[in-house]
């Protein structure tokens, strides 16, 4: 996205590929509901602990709305072959205008992850702009956590922290649940893993007999909030408890380090897992969109 200055200036989107400048002017808009910008708190996050090209080989893209008196309106962050992720924007014109200018820049986008209204607005502006078709992925809705009940009773086995060791069945499970989502993962395999290591990431359930069969995961403490994911069981072991007890686990070491809020998405067609997490004291606050992008013939 060619630029001769930090911030390149389009109508009132800003663009910048600096992520300390971008958190130095978004940061506080972001801070301001760290519930509903989860997903763009805990990849800024993730860029800059394991570098920018985390997510892949090309460099990443920030934005920033900002209104006639230089307040932050709406911001996106975008690592390009993954969706863009964007805020809500209560203006649709908004969404216009970022379609336009990042059609208008040569861009290809693969999709678009946001609040509903906001990522139908977008998709819509997108197939305008860009001559592609814009299709639902899937529909999700973000939980917050109220008071933690485990629900029983437990299954037999315990809980422990994936280490090194773990390495390669994270991975494999990581490959597993993508493919079972029917969605590319966001980040290879191994890197995936090792990143999830490094910080204590990653909840294993294991049987007596020390067999790990689930896991449940969890993003860094940022903003005084920690999303929960992924939570997989592979499918010789589901239907007994096991991915539930993980979850617990992994919102009392949450709560246990210091966060507010304890914070997933579940696929709004899957009541099985959205039952579970209600089960565990789960409430829901906001449905988001995750769209997908393909060129018309």
């Amino acid at each position: 996205m060619p630029s001769s200055d930090p911030y390149a200036t389009y109508a009132t989107w800003q663009l910048t590929p600096d992520l300390e400048q971008f958190l130095g002017r978004a940061g506080e808009f972001l801070h301001s509901d760290p519930v509903t910008h989860t997903v763009l708190l805990s990849a800024c996050e993730t860029l800059r602990t394991h570098g920018l090209h985390v997510y892949g080989g090309d460099e990443p893209h920030f934005g920033i709305r900002a209104g006639g008196d230089g307040v932050v309106e709406g911001v996106f962050v975008w690592t390009p072959a993954h969706r863009l992720a964007l805020s809500p924007l209560a203006d649709k014109a908004a969404a216009d205008d970022l379609a336009a200018l990042l059609s208008d820049a040569g861009e290809k986008l693969p999709g678009v992850g946001a609040e509903r209204d906001t990522a139908e607005a977008f998709a819509r502006a997108w197939e305008r702009h860009a001559g592609v078709s814009a299709e639902v992925a899937f529909h999700d809705r973000l939980y917050r956590l109220g008071t933690l009940t485990p629900p029983g009773p437990a299954p037999q086995g315990t809980a422990r922290v994936a280490v090194e060791a773990d390495r390669e069945l994270l991975m494999r499970w990581h490959q597993e649940f993508g493919e079972a989502m029917g969605e590319p993962r966001s980040m290879g395999s191994g890197t995936w893993a090792d990143t999830r290591i490094a910080y204590g990431g990653i909840t294993l359930w294991e049987t007596p007999d020390g067999t790990p069969v689930a896991m449940s995961g969890r993003t860094r403490l940022v903003a005084g909030q920690v999303r929960v994911a992924p939570v997989y069981t592979p499918a010789a072991h589901r239907g007994r408890g096991y991915a539930g007890a993980a979850t617990v686990e992994v919102c009392r070491a949450a709560l246990a380090e210091g966060a507010d809020e304890v914070l997933l998405f579940a696929d709004t067609a899957n009541p099985t897992s959205t039952g579970l997490y209600q089960r565990i004291g789960f409430r829901p606050v906001r449905d988001f969109a995750q769209y997908s992008f393909s060129f018309t013939p």
